[in-house]
């Protein structure tokens, strides 16, 4: 009379066994997610701070950007032409009249802590579309030069000369980096200054 008793009750023993072997075997399992769960939770609310940490600092780079533009385009939106370089004294030749110029670009070379290697002149060049036009009224003197200095230094020069007061004509540029020391640049630049007469 047990054994038929317990064949009634065998399949529900058996369901039973049957669930806790499982749920012995996914107890682990089940703990170790929640563990996980946790350590992710942290995670994405650490790179939820650094996301907004980060747009934080996009949006200030973005105001920033924004005022220089704003300023440039004041800048700007004044008068942009500039006037020719004129010396004091009259009646000078061409080597003369530009040396006083020259000299203004001299001195920008060495606030800028730039080395000229040699410096080629061409006065009057022929070619020139102020002296085929008005070579009466205008003096012109194409200068090669070759430069030494940094990335840096030279930037800040061409920022300078940008600024420059006097009309100016900026031909050419080549640079190529020292091969002993890439941060030093050799320079090859061309530049036309002009003077009125």
């Amino acid at each position: 009379m047990d054994n038929e008793k317990l064949k009634k009750f065998g399949l529900p023993i058996a369901i039973l066994v049957f669930n806790i072997l499982i749920l012995c075997l996914l107890l682990p399992k089940v703990i170790n997610n929640f563990g996980t769960i946790g350590a992710s939770k942290s995670n994405i609310e650490a790179k939820r701070q650094e996301l907004s940490d980060k747009q934080t600092r996009l949006e200030q780079y973005r105001k920033r950007e924004a005022e220089e533009a704003r300023r440039a385009s004041e800048a700007n939106s004044g008068d942009t032409s500039k006037s020719f370089y004129k010396p004091t004294a009259t009646g000078m030749d061409t080597e003369a009249v530009i040396a006083g110029e020259f000299t203004e670009i001299l001195e920008l070379i060495r606030a800028n802590k730039i080395k000229v290697r040699s410096i080629k002149y061409d006065y009057d060049p022929k070619d020139d579309n102020f002296v085929k036009g008005a070579g009466a009224s205008y003096n012109v003197a194409r200068l090669n030069m070759e430069m030494i200095g940094s990335y840096i230094n030279y930037d800040n020069f061409l920022k300078e000369l940008y600024k420059h007061e006097h009309f100016l004509d900026i031909q050419s540029v080549e640079i190529v980096p020292y091969r002993k020391n890439k941060r030093i640049l050799l320079i090859n630049f061309k530049l036309k200054l002009y003077s009125k007469k």
